[in-house]
């Protein structure tokens, strides 16, 4: 159970959350329980659902951007995300199951997107503060700046939701999947 409340419907949502629940609602079929519970600030759901949809229409492929999200929620030790990532990796992104093994572990089987998820992992780690060397690895697989910039947005992204999602123990709503043993 979270630990604020999470609108039941979208009629019991917030009035200025009900249109971006609408077409939540209407994109996915449902309304998961993170964007419920974020429903509760107007202005946090339309942030994280804006940022989100400007990011789906950049440079980063669906594939590259659910690899990135699963290792981050790996890395983050959020149970949530990672359940939820890898039902959209798998279902949307068609990434099979050694591809999902692999971004968990913070690579991945294609080289050029184990540099994207490796400048992320180590984004998170160093709180931002890479090395030079760590930019010039991942333009160095033919990254753009703007790909560069896209990948920054995503562990911005992610660390969000995944920080929601322990902070306020959201309940998973998706197949609960288990971490990977050491």
């Amino acid at each position: 159970m979270s630990l604020i409340h999470t609108p039941d419907t979208i009629d019991d949502a917030p009035v200025d959350s009900r249109p971006t629940l609408e077409a939540i609602h209407k994109q996915m079929g449902r309304v998961p329980n993170i964007f419920r519970l974020i429903s509760n600030s107007p202005a946090a759901l339309i942030g994280l659902t804006s940022l989100q949809g400007a990011l789906a229409k950049g440079k980063l492929t669906p594939a590259t951007r659910e690899r990135l999200a699963l290792a981050m929620a790996v890395a983050s030790g959020c149970d949530n995300c990672l359940s939820a990532h890898t039902y959209t990796a798998t279902r949307f992104a068609k990434l099979d199951e050694n591809e999902i093994i692999s971004n968990r572990n913070g690579t991945s089987n294609d080289p050029k997107a184990a540099a994207a998820v490796q400048f992320a992992r180590g984004l998170l780690a160093a709180r931002g503060a890479v090395a030079p060397t760590d930019v010039e690895m991942v333009r160095a697989a033919s990254y753009s700046d703007a790909e560069i910039l896209e990948v920054v947005a995503h562990v911005a992204l992610n660390t969000f939701t995944n920080y929601v999602n322990e902070a306020l123990s959201t309940e998973i709503d998706f197949p609960s999947i288990e971490r990977l043993s050491a």
